[in-house]
């Protein structure tokens, strides 16, 4: 049996990559990149906007024009400690195919400003999307880009993108016409770099639907589910420590992973429709933070609730009656509930693409089939904590280390909540 599970363990493991965000930096992500430049006697900036799946759906249909007046206001440039007027002269957009056939989005625009006199101090700012997370870049002239204009993010940056929002720089005119910055076309502006397609949410996107696609989809769908909760997070230690601490049973791993299932699925289909309904007054990454913050509250009030009970054993000696059969309804439901809470970025593009292709219901069966895999590989994790423990049931927990076991337990469930919560709490202000 321990064979086995290492075997799954391993395939999982190696599967894991292929998870990989189709946009490099997250499907929420709104990335932009502005040069700033002379030609001549004027100043131009140069604005790219990358928009990946979740905010180009939130879209819609773009309205070139429109967005290139926007960008506009929301560069700041100012000449001398003056505010110069910016005027959007040139414009082009792509949209390159993001996850689980969404699209995302590439706009360039070509922004005319004020001519220069003579040498000049030059402030610029740029102000728009302030509140969505993302890639931000601002160079002056000749200056390399880290990004390559929002084509190719540096990997070892991915996990804390660059946030330059400013520049200050002293500019003087060009001795001749000079030529202009113009927007990219063809090709060039329709393909920037991205990583393969998520596996999960390809699934969604397939071009033939029989029953046999249909039902090697949704193993796929579990499959990949599975491995996703191999990955860090979905409170595995948390949810061992539970078991330990609170001598649970193999029924009580099996109700868990139900918990999960049912919070993750309700997860994903709210935040689906805060980002179809609520987009204009809330934005859903914004959300993430302070599920963030739910989670880790309801970890520290479950980690005191054990350390409290086996506080009462102590004391009272009730060995059988508190703690097997009155493990706690509402700590378990709390359990379950922080371990599915953080809906998947990639079942979230699952959705919207199945919405997208007017295939709502098999994109709702793929979703429910990838918190079931999720919650098999946490059942499965609670299960080896239950029987792990089991095999020192010929020793007795009232001797030596192994009586610490539950104490140590709660401690640790208390350390993670109170770790969680500190480190939810600076992202949700």
């Amino acid at each position: 049996m321990k064979r086995i599970l290492l075997a799954v363990a391993a395939v999982a493991a190696l599967g894991l990559p292929a998870t990989a965000w189709a946009h490099p930096l997250g499907n929420f992500t709104v990335n932009r990149f502005s040069r700033i430049e002379v030609a001549g006697p004027r100043v131009y900036v140069h604005y790219v906007l990358d928009l990946a799946e979740i905010p180009t759906f939130q879209a819609g249909r773009i309205d070139v024009d429109a967005y290139a007046r926007r960008l506009a206001r929301g560069a700041v440039l100012k000449v001398d400690g003056r505010r110069a007027l910016l005027v959007p002269i040139e414009t082009a957009l792509a949209h390159p195919p993001g996850a689980g056939g969404l699209r995302t989005t590439r706009l360039e625009v070509i922004l005319r400003g004020p001519r220069l006199v003579h040498g000049s101090d030059v402030t610029y700012r740029d102000r728009n999307y302030a509140d969505r997370i993302g890639w931000k870049e601002v160079v002056v002239g000749d200056a390399p880009s880290r990004s390559r204009e929002l084509r190719a993010y540096p990997k070892d940056l991915l996990k804390a993108p660059l946030e330059v929002t400013s520049a200050h720089t002293s500019l003087v005119p060009g001795s001749d016409p000079g030529t202009r910055p113009h927007v990219t076309r063809g090709s060039t502006l329709r393909a920037p770099d991205r990583v393969a397609d998520s596996a999960f949410a390809s699934l969604v996107a397939r071009r033939h639907l029989g029953v046999w696609v249909i039902l090697a989809s949704l193993a796929a769908a579990v499959f990949w589910g599975a491995a996703h909760a191999l990955s860090p997070g979905h409170g595995k230690t948390i949810i061992t420590a539970y078991l330990v601490g609170r001598r649970g049973t193999p029924r009580h791993a099996a109700l868990l992973g139900l918990i999960v299932t049912v919070t993750h699925t309700a997860g994903v289909f709210a935040l689906g429709m805060v980002t179809l309904l609520l987009s204009r007054f809330i934005v859903p990454e914004q959300l993430y933070p302070w599920l963030n913050l739910v989670s880790g509250l309801l970890v520290v009030a479950i980690g005191a609730s054990v350390l409290r009970a086996r506080w009462r054993h102590r004391v009272h000696h009730h060995h059988h009656h508190h703690d097997e059969h009155d493990l706690g309804r509402r700590s378990l439901l709390a359990v379950g509930i922080s371990g599915g809470l953080l809906p998947c970025p990639s079942a979230l593009v699952v959705l919207l693409a199945a919405i997208s292709l007017h295939r709502v219901g098999f994109g709702l069966l793929l979703i429910v089939a990838f918190s079931a895999g999720l919650a098999l590989s946490i059942t499965g994790i609670g299960l080896v904590a239950v029987l792990a423990r089991g095999a020192f049931r010929r020793l007795s927990f009232e001797r030596g280390v192994v009586a610490l076991l539950p104490a140590v337990s709660a401690l640790v469930i208390l350390g993670a909540g109170i770790a969680m919560t500190v480190h939810a709490i600076p992202k949700v202000r």
